[in-house]
């Protein structure tokens, strides 16, 4: 089938194409080095950025607050086992009118220069991870071949990209060969005073109590040597701090946000309850 004349431009149009993905406020975010200034120096060079560390730390809330700071839209895929190159560059749609052309989220990002952020990249099929290549180094150029176009990005366009090393296996690590076109941030839990503040500000509670919350997460951060694959995450004592507010007490809350998601296997199970214990005591 022939394309009509309308397909030669992109699908979106208007005078914003990115609106639906400009931030609106101002994303919390508690620096805890020199992040914000090497993302900044990044994104000056027009660097494709790599975020690594582990999960619920921070990472995606940093790329909303630098898209904010940098005043760029933001467009967020996450990435899965099935996301493949066409997902990712575009496809050809066919409706009333005809067959038209719709970008997909990378070619949006890098036709109008947008901040994309691809989170946890090792999820995502190899011809997707292939895609990027000539996007993530001096060329900046994204091959558009269902559409017979090179797309060259926009100026303002940046590649953000994250994965957790901890979650790496034989068929799911990045190859040198994609990891040497990216600038690398390391990412990692706050310490124990900035953690807290972070969780009483973002979940609306008193410090003490966030204070409490982050002595469990980092004491299930140690069970990584007892065949724990992850600890607590920020993101779970936040969700716990949430329960308390909401009027679950401290340990059943604990329980439910942090211990029980955290394993299945019964005996670490059983370890994760006395941690939570010890920090809050026994249920009544």
């Amino acid at each position: 089938m022939r394309a009509t004349a309308e397909a030669s431009a992109p699908c979106a149009t208007g005078a914003d194409a990115l609106a639906a993905w400009r931030l609106h406020q101002e994303p919390f975010y508690q620096p805890v080095g020199d992040e914000v200034n090497a993302f900044e120096a990044a994104a000056a060079c027009r660097l494709p950025v790599l975020l690594k560390g582990p999960t619920g730390c921070g990472k995606t809330r940093f790329v909303e607050h630098m898209a904010w700071r940098l005043q760029r839209p933001l467009v967020t895929v996450a990435c899965h086992e099935d996301l493949s190159a066409g997902d990712l560059a575009g496809r050809w749609l066919l409706d009333a009118q005809g067959t038209h052309w719709q970008d997909g989220p990378l070619a949006l990002a890098a036709r109008h220069g947008a901040v994309c952020y691809l989170d946890e990249l090792v999820e995502a099929r190899a011809d997707a991870t292939v895609l990027l290549h000539p996007l993530a180094d001096t060329r900046r150029v994204l091959p558009l071949e269902r559409r017979g176009e090179l797309l060259h990005a926009h100026p303002d366009f940046l590649l953000v990209v994250s994965y957790n090393p901890g979650y790496q296996g034989l068929h799911k690590a990045l190859k040198p060969s994609m990891r040497q076109r990216f600038t690398a941030l390391q990412f990692d839990y706050p310490e124990a005073a900035q953690e807290a503040a972070v969780v009483a500000r973002e979940a609306g509670v008193e410090l003490p109590l966030a204070q409490q919350l982050v002595a469990l997460g980092q004491r299930t951060r140690r069970l990584h040597d007892h065949g724990l694959e992850e600890g607590a995450s920020t993101r779970m004592l936040v969700h716990a701090a949430a329960l308390v507010r909401a009027g679950l007490p401290p340990g059943a809350a604990a329980l439910q946000a942090v211990a029980t998601p955290l394993s299945d296997e019964p005996g670490l199970q059983r370890t994760l309850q006395a941690l939570v214990e010890a920090v809050f005591g026994a249920p009544g």
